[in-house]
């Protein structure tokens, strides 16, 4: 077993000691922290994150700060509007340390002076509005209070990046009679609405019965000018029809009198069998020798006027055969006496 001799003794505690020294000197700061450090209760730097030096035995580590965002909840505030409105309100406020100094020695108790600062001006900025015009303009608040506790901490090395107003919560029987107005709104504005719609619907009809009144009297006139330009050409066919007729009469064409007299009692007959209001059709008995007497017509016309090629002959006396029976009366008169 060896012995140690005064010296080595002394060696191994010089090494223990260096050591120790080494280890005092030696800090590693993690990344988002800022270490702040003090040499005999005096700020001396900053340490940033990474591996760090200082001197052991005189300098020492004063505050450990958090440059990170960091999110603060502000409790409930009871609010009274400038129109004696009063309402409850909820925030909650994002800040970050950009000097770490600044925030360590400027204030005590950063979090809790961050927190009363924010809480004292919303009572502010919200009291200075009324109440439709804090419901209605979340933004506005949230840019003010932003602004105001901005400039307020701006010593105390910090920045207030947003506040954001999570609720608003007016009392119960506001809530019912601002529910009550806006059931009013609506309903007029529906009525309006309505009347605006049953006025519209009106004047479109309107519209729609003036243009079908237009478009029926331009469908009458033009209904009317065709007919009439109808008959005009019915009449110029009957005229040009005429006229070739009475010439071909005038040139002694016997087929053309018989084709004009059949086609006129033609037409008659028909008239009379198409009408609505009989359903039997009395002719007289000379009808049929009516019918039958139209070649009659046709050789008397060729005998006045002849065939075209020879003159037409004297006529000739009628023999009148004698009488067997009693003529008879188509009239079913009485004969004379």
């Amino acid at each position: 077993m060896m012995i140690l001799g005064g010296f080595d003794i002394v060696v191994i505690a010089l090494v223990v000691f260096v050591i120790l020294v080494l280890f005092a000197g030696i800090k590693t700061v993690p990344q988002g922290y800022r270490y702040t450090i003090e040499r005999f209760g005096r700020y001396t730097r900053t340490l940033e994150p990474g591996l760090n030096i200082i001197t052991p035995f005189i300098e020492r580590i004063g505050a450990r700060m958090n440059v990170m965002e960091q999110v603060l909840d502000v409790p409930t505030q009871e609010v009274i509007t400038r129109d004696n409105a009063s309402v409850a309100a909820d925030a909650v406020a994002f800040y970050q340390v950009l000097n770490a100094a600044q925030a360590a020695y400027q204030v005590s108790n950063l979090e809790n002076a961050v927190l009363n600062l924010t809480m004292t001006n919303i009572r502010s900025v919200m009291g200075s509005m009324d109440l439709d015009e804090l419901l209605s303009n979340r933004d506005a608040i949230n840019d003010r209070l932003l602004r105001v506790v901005d400039d307020a901490v701006q010593p105390w090395g910090i920045k207030v990046t947003r506040i954001e107003i999570k609720d608003i919560r007016p009392p119960t029987d506001l809530v019912d009679a601002m529910a009550r107005q806006m059931k009013a709104e609506r309903e007029k504005r529906a009525q309006i609405l309505e009347a605006e719609g049953s006025r519209n619907a009106q004047i479109l009809r309107a519209e729609g019965a003036k243009q079908s009144a237009i478009l029926e009297a331009e469908g009458q006139r033009e209904a009317a000018f065709r007919e009439a330009e109808a008959r005009e050409r019915l009449a110029e066919a009957e005229a040009k029809a005429t006229k070739m007729v009475s010439e071909a009469i005038a040139a002694g064409d016997v087929q053309a009198i018989n084709y004009f007299v059949a086609q006129k009692y033609t037409e008659a007959l028909s008239a009379i069998g198409t009408a609505g209001n009989s359903k039997i059709v009395l002719m007289p008995m000379e009808a049929s020798s009516i019918i039958g007497s139209l070649s009659g017509i046709g050789a008397i016309a060729k005998e006045v006027f002849g065939d075209g090629n020879n003159p037409p002959s004297p006529p000739r006396p009628r023999q009148v055969p004698p009488r067997t029976t009693p003529p008879v009366n188509p009239f079913n008169q009485p004969p004379e006496r």
